[in-house]
């Protein structure tokens, strides 16, 4: 006869197996509240908090606080059967949509940015160089202290696959950027999600999340940025650049 902790275990495996993305302990503890109505909260938190340890040949912690199944997507490929081949959603909206939208809502929402406009692609000549928006945050003629011109940049992606590319674009702009922040859409796994988040986290990069849809990204931010003074021979490049190539935006901003 299993115990009570055996029988919760084995659910909580199988309700990992059925979510491959995997399964953040709260919403593996509500799953099984509701699978076990009669079983203490206790009873069901001490049997399932350490289930990478009791079940550790079936279920394993990729970060914190998240549970994933450890052969997930392996049983159900069979090698004698060929794979379905799925065609792909078609895509009907650009990673340049959402600059502007971006470029609004840091200035106006955020308020990071007294003015702030869509640059991307290869704009000033290197790629790396030439964040997807960038934002400056100055002092009016009205203000009575003054302060130099803060450059802020963003970084924006809408393909969740390679994050950790994504950020390290984000973190070349801290050359010349006071604050920098990295735009990700919420189709991220939870496991890339929270090595993202503790990245910027640990490198002072803000974090934004955003749904996928153009006419209401809906931003909100995730990890606010850290202020840092950034290397001003690579600030005054950016704004050489910038002047050359579109003086009317160099006008905008500074």
């Amino acid at each position: 006869m299993p115990t009570k902790a055996e029988v919760i275990r084995t659910k909580a495996v199988e309700l990992l197996k059925s979510n491959p993305d995997g399964l953040r302990y709260a919403d593996l503890h509500r799953e099984l509240v509701k699978q076990f109505p009669d079983i203490p909260l206790n009873t069901i938190q001490a049997s399932a908090w350490d289930l990478h340890n009791t079940r550790s040949k079936e279920v394993y912690k990729p970060s914190r606080g998240l549970f994933k199944y450890r052969f997930a997507g392996v049983e159900e490929s069979l090698p004698d059967t060929q794979p379905t081949e799925v065609e792909p959603t078609p895509v009907t909206f650009k990673e340049e949509d959402f600059y502007s939208p971006f470029a609004d809502w840091i200035k106006n929402e955020l308020g990071e940015c007294t003015e702030a406009v869509p640059l991307g692609g290869n704009s000033l000549g290197k790629k790396w160089g030439t964040p997807d928006v960038i934002g400056v945050y100055k002092s009016s003629k009205r203000d009575v202290i003054q302060f130099q011109p803060e450059i802020v940049s963003a970084e924006i992606k809408i393909d969740p696959k390679d994050p950790i590319t994504a950020f390290g674009q984000a973190i070349s702009y801290r050359l010349f950027s006071s604050k920098v922040y990295l735009v990700e859409p919420t189709t991220l796994s939870p496991e890339d999600m929270d090595r993202i988040e503790a990245l910027c986290i640990l490198f002072g990069v803000g974090l934004i999340l955003f749904d996928l849809t153009p006419a209401n990204p809906n931003f909100r931010i995730r990890v606010r940025a850290q202020k840092y003074i950034p290397d001003m021979f690579y600030a005054n490049e950016l704004a050489d650049r910038l002047y050359e190539t579109n003086k009317k935006l160099f006008d905008k901003l500074f």
